[in-house]
């Protein structure tokens, strides 16, 4: 062969750099089955540990963009703008998000990805819709977009397909935590997408990947600066992930809480970030007021045209839109178990990060990459910070299949709510935004 995978990741964990040519024959053979699961784990393990240098990013990045087919979109005659979390515990705000902004006459095509680690996954709360088909062909990408203004897809055997793999496998070998890994992997799924604007919700906290604010900074400015060297904007706007988004933590409870969103109720922490973000992409779409943009978000939701949306994406892939018309046909497991306040107080925490790991222990989450999601299973959140709690009083409920699942979830969430004497504040959702 041209190279030496065994040198290469040497050369790695010795903290060398590799060229731009050694960085797309990985990619390259790693797609096409000649370099090992167990070979490419051990090179992301080095990445995670010593890094990248800018030029192995964007030789990484390019790689992996062009390890299958790029979407071209000139067809479409909208604006096309995306979204994209860098992950969250609770976070659904795509599901509603994505209706709203092609209510307002914006293409969306969005790709995403499923659960990551202890974190939820889009894909994955889109597959609880019976016959929802996260994988389309490029026909029908195209030709939706331009009648419906929205995709929601993950990646197909050609569409970036070295993400697609890597992606599983980060996930199953704890190499999912690298400014590198995220970036790439992120950027060369959208950048595949032919887009006209990208908007990023950088996680910051217990619940994310980044854990301060300037970790948090570094991967939005990686991002940022791989957009533009595409010649595509982006704005990221750093997020708070030390508690959950909303109340629904797994994936049919999520698509419930989504579907509240579009209908004008739901938690009021996911409809101001949807309205927020959907504010944001319009600006990216050619809006010059963002107080006129957040209006025209809020009355999509408020005319019910975002639902109406919604419910023609799920018939346009395949899905029993009667999910979406009726909430309540969403599978919740029948077997619950209340996690209840030690003592009167304040809520101090709700960590994000305990409660997602829990949800994973129910079988909501993925511990190996060919496990299977439950998707019936979770938490739904009564208690969060700067919440006033009595004794007794539900912190949580969790919706479980069998006692072994239970004790495993209930042995790292049951510590998650920490309860003082002093008055506490509920954190504010947005601490900045990048651009």
């Amino acid at each position: 062969m041209k190279h030496s995978m065994v040198e290469l990741i040497r050369t790695k964990r010795d903290g060398g750099a590799l060229s731009a040519d050694e960085l797309a024959w990985i990619i390259r053979k790693y797609t096409d089955d000649v370099i090992p699961d167990y070979q490419l784990s051990a090179l992301l393990m080095a990445i995670v540990f010593n890094g990248m240098t800018v030029e192995e990013l964007s030789a990484w990045t390019r790689a992996m963009l062009h390890s299958g087919e790029v979407l071209d979109l000139v067809a479409v005659d909208k604006p096309k703008i995306d979204k994209h979390s860098t992950g969250g515990v609770g976070d659904k705000i795509s599901i509603p998000l994505a209706p709203v902004i092609a209510a307002c006459g914006i293409a969306v095509p969005m790709m995403s990805g499923r659960g990551l680690g202890h974190t939820g996954g889009t894909l994955d709360k889109l597959e609880s819709i019976p016959g929802f088909n996260v994988i389309i062909p490029p026909s029908q990408f195209e030709s939706q977009l331009n009648s419906i203004g929205v995709v929601m897809v993950g990646q197909t055997e050609t569409l970036v397909p070295a993400d697609r793999r890597i992606y599983a496998l980060r996930d199953a070998t704890g190499t999912v935590v690298s400014v590198p890994l995220i970036s790439s992997s992120i950027m060369s799924k959208k950048l595949a997408e032919d887009l006209d604007g990208l908007l990023l919700d950088v996680k910051v906290g217990s619940g994310a990947f980044m854990k301060t604010v300037a970790e948090a900074e570094e991967l939005a400015n990686t991002m940022v600066s791989l957009g533009k060297a595409d010649g595509t904007p982006v704005t990221a706007i750093l997020t708070n992930m030390n508690q959950p988004l909303g109340c629904a933590v797994g994936n049919a409870n999520e698509m419930v809480e989504s579907v509240e969103v579009l209908r004008g109720e739901g938690p009021a922490d996911i409809r101001e970030l949807t309205i927020r973000f959907a504010a944001e992409m319009l600006v990216l779409a050619g809006a010059t007021d963002v107080e006129a943009a957040r209006a025209q978000a809020e009355e999509s939701l408020a005319s019910g045209a975002a639902l109406d949306v919604m419910v023609r994406l799920v018939e346009a892939q395949g899905g029993d839109a009667s999910y979406i018309e009726d909430p309540t046909k969403f599978e919740i497991a029948r077997r619950t178990h209340v996690i209840e306040a030690d003592r009167d107080g304040w809520i101090e925490t709700c960590d994000a990060y305990a409660i997602g790991t829990a949800a994973v222990r129910l079988g909501a989450g993925r511990a190996k990459k060919e496990d299977t999601v439950d998707p019936s299973v979770g938490f739904m959140i009564d208690a969060k910070i700067g919440d006033h709690v009595v004794k007794g009083q539900p912190l949580a409920t969790v919706s479980y299949r069998d006692g072994s699942t239970l004790d495993a979830a209930l042995t790292l969430a049951t510590p998650a709510w920490s309860i003082v004497d002093d008055e506490t504040h509920a954190p504010e959702l947005v601490i900045g935004a990048i651009t």
